[in-house]
């Protein structure tokens, strides 16, 4: 039921019974807004609940628009950001510097590895012959920079050249750092012929053959006229303080009974 038909306002009706039982008196209702302060005067007991229901919203407006944070928590939600963008930033940090060191790693075992690999099936066809005098196999032991280092020269068969190759092996010094250095030429020519280097930052470098049951450093077809059963190729090399180690064993297999 409507008691003011002709009031245009539509309110929850609880302002409406607050509007009933207000005295027909003139009301003064305050109504406060970021602007200014207004007084307005209402001679109808109808608009009331009219006056009361701005108050509310103006209240409403002017608590939303007061809202935000405190001093105290702007230095707290900061310091708990730095924390975490520090936590974040150096598990980033941590794990870039360990994956860059895995791939060095990997690289450099994976270079090593080939290396080895093409040396000890160029030793698994090493051949010497007596009838021939420019056949050799020779193993030098040398010494660094108080590093050990050997340098070998042997005649073998290789698929990078047609007929005999001599290969020669050897530790040059380069920047301050030890590089393996390899050259190819022919036994029966006199060329001029390069060296590559293959592996660089050695640690050492070291081919063995065994004699009589003992490794021994040194070799030459010219005094032992004849090829060892047995030779065995380390490399060694320092990656990030840490020693990495690969040696193969060869076994000649030209001239022998397999």
């Amino acid at each position: 039921m409507n008691l003011y038909p002709n009031s245009s306002h539509k309110y929850p009706e609880r302002l409406k019974l607050m509007s009933l039982r207000a005295p027909r008196i003139l009301l003064r209702c305050v109504v406060i807004s970021h602007e200014k302060t207004r007084l307005l005067l209402y001679t109808r007991s109808d608009n009331f609940y009219s006056c009361l229901w701005n108050l509310i919203k103006d209240g409403v407006r002017r608590r939303r628009k007061n809202c935000g944070f405190t001093l105290i928590e702007i230095l707290i939600a900061s310091a708990i950001l730095s924390i975490v963008l520090v936590a974040v930033y150096s598990t980033f940090f941590l794990t870039e510097k360990a994956l860059n060191g895995l791939d060095e790693s990997m690289v450099k075992m994976q270079e090593m590895r080939r290396a080895i690999d093409i040396f000890r099936r160029e030793l698994d066809s090493v051949f010497w012959s007596e009838a021939d005098e420019k056949t050799l196999l020779k193993i030098q032991d040398r010494d660094l920079y108080g590093k050990q280092t050997t340098e070998i020269t042997f005649t073998t068969f290789t698929p990078l050249k047609s007929g005999l190759s001599r290969i020669s092996y050897f530790v040059e010094e380069k920047d301050n750092k030890l590089n393996l250095m390899k050259k190819i030429e022919s036994p029966y020519h006199d060329e001029k012929v390069e060296a590559v280097d293959i592996i660089e930052n050695l640690e050492s470098f070291s081919v063995e053959v065994r004699y009589k049951g003992q490794w021994v450093k040194t070799w030459d077809t010219e005094i032992a006229r004849n090829i060892p059963e047995e030779i065995r190729i380390r490399l060694s090399s320092k990656i990030r303080d840490n020693t990495l180690d690969i040696f193969e064993i060869s076994k000649p297999k030209i001239g022998r009974t397999l």
